[in-house]
């Protein structure tokens, strides 16, 4: 029979947030994926954790995880860590899900901490629906087309951030997606654990003045429906009516059915749109 895999959440900084299911799985399975087995090796020695572990992270994931998945396939159950918080987020650990799925691997994910969750959890803003983002990609170009897709986003958004890039991804945020009020997470779960809150502008000006240290998880509060709603009446008041039914019929849209979009858009009857566009021809 195959083997399996199991995706075992590890402490974010405080080791007693470890789990007895983690602890056990660690010491049964018969080889351990570890993002950094130095790292890890601490980890390993506290617990009195003795199972072999083989390095895997993002530099050799694709070629490691055919390996992985071969030790399986003949039996071996395998537990992948990462150095913190729980596999497959922000992590190399999708990749060997991916090829786990393809080739009939059982995975099952024995959950744990995740500084993404105890951010938000602990933030002070709505936690119902979020989107997180890790970190923003380096390329400049596509980071800046991430930062235009958040800039209408309803929902929380939760991401990571380097010390020494802070200032200028809240910079940024601030430029694209307007003063938002934030919440700076910091040392979770340890010892100096902080969450600051406040609007983005403020906490910038107070940033600007400290020397930055440490994991940052930044919480931004998402653009209300209200101020979607606003931002595109504006937008309509802004167009000509005849701007306002070439962007619908444009789309595709029959002008009668572009007609009633306008109508219910500008809060006026299909009747004085009618009449409008007729005096216009």
């Amino acid at each position: 029979m195959a083997g399996k895999l199991y995706l075992c959440a590890t402490p974010i900084g405080n080791l007693e947030d470890i789990t007895y299911r983690v602890l056990r799985i660690l010491k049964e399975v018969d080889l351990i994926g570890a993002e950094d087995t130095r790292h890890s090796r601490n980890l390993m020695n506290y617990f009195d954790i003795y199972t072999p572990m083989t390095s895997y992270h993002e530099y050799n994931k694709v070629d490691k995880a055919r390996y992985l998945v071969e030790e399986m396939q003949k039996g071996k159950n395998i537990a992948l860590i990462t150095d913190a918080g729980t596999p497959g987020i922000s992590d190399p650990g999708e990749e060997l899900v991916r090829q786990c799925h393809e080739a009939g691997i059982e995975v099952s994910s024995v959950p744990g901490p995740a500084a993404c969750i105890t951010a938000l959890t602990m933030s002070g803003l709505p936690t119902r629906r979020f989107a997180f983002e890790a970190f923003l990609p380096s390329d400049k170009k596509e980071r800046q087309q991430v930062l235009n897709d958040l800039k209408n986003e309803t929902r929380t958004i939760v991401m990571y951030e380097a010390p020494h890039h802070l200032l200028r991804t809240m910079k940024e945020l601030l430029e694209v997606l307007g003063d938002r009020e934030i919440t700076l997470c910091k040392e979770l779960t340890k010892i100096h654990e902080r969450a600051e809150k406040g609007m983005l502008a403020d906490l910038i000006e107070k940033y600007e003045n400290l020397e930055i240290k440490g994991e940052y998880v930044l919480v931004i509060r998402g653009k209300s429906f209200a101020e979607l709603e606003e931002e595109s009446q504006e937008r309509y008041r802004e167009m000509s009516l005849e701007e306002h039914m070439d962007l619908y019929v444009s789309q595709g849209m029959s002008e009668k059915d572009a007609m009633k979009k306008v109508a219910k858009d500008r809060g006026i009857s299909k009747r004085d749109v009618y009449a409008q566009i007729h005096v216009m021809k």
